[in-house]
């Protein structure tokens, strides 16, 4: 009787499938240098795209409310800024590698907020979105300009166009921002 218990828990345990947990596939940011100064600079307000999302996983987005499937085109509008619009980053003119003389954003930083409420699912697509209009903007640059997607480019090329299309995903600690 106890071999036949013994066999039976070694069947479940082979044909049980055991669910893995799914993340965010991040790399955290080097240290700094002992000899790297802190920058006392200020960011400007207009180089900030403020995301917020609340207990009840709605969207607010430059303090106006959005539906996901937006989010992903206004981040990218944010980023490229093609229009030099005074609400968005600031474009300055910087020599890059392959490209020359362009005329890029200046520093734009994604601000991501949630509230401790927030279910983790839309915390992922929120994520998701924001890293794809990144990665759209950088893969249609490097089409323009390589004739390959970002990820099939060489390293030099790859920091060209990290340095077309800079971006900063910045999260903050989570708070109660949609209440108790």
């Amino acid at each position: 009787m106890a071999d036949i218990a013994f066999l039976l828990l070694i069947f479940f345990l082979i044909t049980t499938t055991m669910d893995v947990d799914t993340g965010l596939q991040r790399r955290l940011p080097r240290l700094p240098d002992e000899e790297q100064k802190k920058s006392d600079d200020k960011i400007k307000e207009r180089n900030v795209f403020v995301v917020l999302i609340n207990k009840d996983d709605a969207l607010l987005v430059e303090n106006k409310p959005m539906e996901i499937h937006q989010l992903r085109a206004k981040a990218k509008e944010f980023i490229a800024n093609p229009l030099n619009a005074e609400n968005l980053p600031e474009k300055e003119t910087k020599e890059l590698l392959y490209f020359g003389s362009v005329y890029i954003t200046k520093n734009p930083v994604i601000s991501l907020r949630n509230d401790r409420g927030t279910s983790y699912g839309m915390y992922i697509r929120v994520q998701n979105e924001l890293v794809a209009a990144k990665r759209e903007l950088r893969d249609e640059i490097s089409i323009l300009q390589f004739g390959e997607k970002f990820k099939d480019l060489q390293e030099d090329q790859m920091e060209a166009v990290k340095s077309y299309y800079p971006s900063v995903l910045s999260e903050a600690e989570p708070k109660n921002i949609g209440g108790k």
